[in-house]
């Protein structure tokens, strides 16, 4: 579901009241513990967090044009997807959050390449998010998506 919001907060203004309570905290969660030099904006009909292109003038190599994304935000029809790049691109860092993930919530995690998809509303582990948004500097970043992905 894909929206053509502007800003953050318009996105967040469109959502039903379960929802919005639940992206804004995931929201505050992600700003409080963003490491210094990404992003917050709108990208790909969700809210994201990227590299802009006066730290990496490169750019996205799918779209030059793009800052370098890194992690996304969207509610869907049945979930909360939060998206993290770092844990695709990192095979360590993708087996640390599944064995915190496992410690911390009570239901099975649900997961994609680098999509975590929260069905259960209540059992969002917000202090796991906080860690792993910390993780990755964009210096770490741009490394990482340089060995693994670009050609």
């Amino acid at each position: 579901m894909q929206s053509k919001a502007p800003t953050p907060q318009d996105y967040i203004n469109e959502l039903p009241a379960d929802r919005k309570e639940v992206i804004q905290k995931l929201r505050e969660t992600i700003n409080k513990n963003l490491p210094k030099g990404f992003k917050e904006s709108m990208g790909y009909g969700m809210m994201g967090y990227c590299v802009p292109h006066t730290i990496y003038p490169n750019g996205y190599h799918c779209n030059p044009k793009d800052p370098l994304p890194f992690m996304g935000l969207a509610s869907q029809k049945n979930f909360v997807a939060f998206y993290h790049m770092g844990i695709y691109a990192d095979k360590n860092l993708y087996d640390w959050f599944v064995e915190e993930y496992g410690k911390r919530c009570k239901y099975k995690l649900d997961m994609g390449k680098s999509c975590v998809r929260f069905k259960k509303m209540d059992d969002i582990p917000y202090d796991l998010i906080a860690e792993l948004v910390q993780k990755i500097s964009v210096e770490d970043w741009i490394a990482t998506y340089e060995s693994a992905f670009k050609k």
